[in-house]
């Protein structure tokens, strides 16, 4: 993969990050959503303490000016002191109190709304086509969406905060106003250039993040296979580590290099900006003490100047390089809509009701299918029926289309040309969820999850997860029963080594247990595509027996390079580049003597 540096990429301006923030509503409302009496409880608490500045900084001024006023007296009364200094420290405890809540009720809703929104990428990710999963540009979209949760609560957290400072500051202002304008002027001249900086950099910085995901992505894979008892065997056995670990250096070290160049001229920048913000600073305090030296301001007035000059300053610096992380998180924040609010391609709006029972099966007419991003046609006229109740075979070489026409079936893709009908209708009438309900499917790279074996066979009927009696059904017939009997605990062994006190499977293991998932559906047709080539010949030949005998009166289509499970087959369609090359039973294909016949005598000399 090309290296670059965050100029070879189109960079995301200051335009870009305001109008990022017309997000926030949106983000408030699915906050709001995620935990209602945490986010009342938080905004109000908020709200009460946005007042608790000014009031402390008002009674610390009325504390010194009673201090003066008796250090002035000969006959002293010190009661209203001691109820300024009990005000004082009410109000020092309430605070505190408080903002344990705020802090508490922070930490809630962050929890809520992270589990919320990574519910709502999964749920979107399954409304979305295959052909959409497939795609890597897909990939940096939900790559975007899925890293930045972090970022989307930092972003809750100082938004809230953003807005209670907002509350403070037009209060400390006001104080400000009162006593002394002119000092609102050199507040500002203080603040807003580094303000500008900041909102610069935070933009450059998202470019290069958003720019670089692949990059990323890449550095996430080879730090997994790097690292992985998956993959361990062959790094060591191939030597790969330097090769993995020099791949990972360049990539990684040409990332560090964008970023530190940004971090350096932000560092330069910001501090030389920060200088004049200081001087700033302490030509309103100048200007303060000389007040209070002329006589127009008492001691307790220039403590309380001082004290809301220096609090507002402080709050706008806050405020403002809030805002620079709040228009980059903003702009992440862009990132997670865009990808809720992906375009699932429409469906047929006006459905026909599935047929309760196929009457007479599949047709597939002239079928045409090129994959998304690709000129190269994967299908290229494909015309055939499936039988009800038939058992079918697909045969050919790799990369012949076999799989690709399941995948048409089961209306992961749609055709590009042709169609595929059910009992004389073209399947893009039945509603999709309700139609793929139909199958009962097992995949050559079937997923193996590291959940517990109960779970792992229940994917098939995860409605049926605790009906222990169709889980030994389905683990019989597709003989995972050996593999639960020889587990710790059975049915409740958690399989996998990510977790404590996990067992691992061999391939063979994993394959009954997915098998058994086909078993756990029942369903009406059943594909097998390369289910059992992790199984020993007799194991194999066994189970596909129990198939076989199960499916009897169902329609089934099996994808195996084994021809002795797929003579097993009412008939037997061959595939070569896309194309039927030939159909028929066993023996019509061995009399025909063309591929079929070839492939069956050339694995069958394997045996002698």
């Amino acid at each position: 993969m090309a290296l670059r540096s965050i100029k070879d990429e189109k960079q995301t301006n200051l335009k870009e990050s305001f109008q990022a923030l017309k997000n926030i509503p949106r983000f408030f409302k699915e906050i709001r959503r995620s935990g209602t009496l945490q986010f009342n409880l938080n905004v109000f608490s908020r709200l009460l303490d946005s007042f608790t500045p000014i009031i402390t900084l008002w009674v610390g001024k009325l504390i010194i000016d009673e201090i003066v006023l008796l250090s002035q007296s000969e006959s002293a009364d010190y009661t209203t002191l001691w109820i300024y200094v009990a005000i004082e420290l009410g109000i020092v405890v309430f605070s505190d109190l408080i903002n344990r809540g705020i802090n508490l009720t922070d930490g809630l809703l962050g929890d809520l709304y992270s589990n919320a929104s990574s519910i709502r990428i999964i749920r979107k990710t399954n409304q979305l086509n295959i052909s959409q999963l497939e795609d890597s540009e897909f990939y940096n979209k939900l790559e975007l969406a899925r890293r930045q949760t972090a970022s989307r609560v930092n972003l809750m957290t100082n938004s809230l905060y953003q807005i209670q400072d907002l509350v403070v500051m037009v209060s400390l202002i006001a104080g400000l106003i009162f006593f002394e304008p002119w000092l609102i002027i050199m507040l500002i001249l203080s603040i807003i250039p580094s303000f500008i900086n900041e909102l610069k950099f935070s933009s450059q910085r998202y470019s290069v993040a958003r720019s670089w995901t692949a990059e990323r992505r890449e550095l996430d894979y080879i730090r997994y296979v790097g690292a992985n008892d998956k993959t361990a065997k062959e790094i060591k056995l191939f030597g790969l580590t330097d090769f993995l670990a020099e791949r990972f250096k360049k990539l990684s070290d040409a990332y560090y290099d964008v970023n530190k160049n940004i971090a350096v001229k932000r560092t330069l920048t910001g501090g030389l900006l920060n200088i004049l913000g200081i001087l700033c600073y302490y030509g309103a305090y100048i200007l303060i003490i000389y007040r209070v030296i002329s006589g127009v301001l008492t001691l307790g007035d220039l403590t309380f100047l001082a004290g809301s000059f220096r609090s507002l300053r402080a709050r706008l610096q806050g405020l403002f390089a809030r805002f620079t992380r709040l228009s980059e998180s903003a702009l992440y924040l862009k990132d997670y809509f865009d990808f809720l609010d992906l375009k699932v391609p429409k469906q047929t709006e006006t459905y026909i009701s599935l047929p309760e029972i196929i009457k007479e099966g599949f047709e597939f007419k002239n079928l045409k299918f090129t994959y998304p991003g690709s000129e190269e046609e994967v299908l290229s006229g494909v015309s055939f029926k499936l039988n009800v109740g038939e058992k079918l075979a697909f045969v050919g070489e790799n990369g012949a289309g076999k799989t690709t026409l399941i995948k048409l079936l089961l209306r992961f893709y749609e055709p590009t040309s042709g169609e595929i009908l059910l009992d004389g209708i073209n399947i893009q009438n039945f509603r999709k969820d309700e139609y793929q309900n139909r199958f009962g499917v097992i995949f050559q790279d079937f997923i193996r999850y590291e959940f517990l074996v109960r779970e792992n066979i229940a994917v098939g009927d995860i409605k049926e997860i605790d009906n222990d009696e169709k889980l030994d059904n389905a683990a019989e017939l597709s003989l995972a029963s050996e593999v639960v009997k020889q587990l710790p605990d059975g049915y409740d062994q958690q399989l996998g080594k990510r977790f404590s006190k996990g067992k691992d499977l061999s391939g063979g293991q994993w394959q009954k247990i997915a098998l058994a998932r086909a078993y756990m559906k029942n369903a009406e047709v059943m594909i097998l595509d390369e289910p059992t080539s992790a199984l020993d010949a007799r194991a194999e030949y066994e189970a596909f027996q129990r198939f076989i005998g199960l499916t009897e009166g169902k329609t089934s289509i099996i994808i195996s390079h084994r021809f002795s499970t797929v003579r097993m087959a009412n008939r037997i369609l061959v595939l070569k580049d896309g194309k039927i090359l030939e159909i028929g039973t066993h023996e019509e294909l061995m009399a025909n003597e063309q591929l079929y016949s070839e492939l069956f005598q050339l694995q069958a000399a394997g045996y002698q």
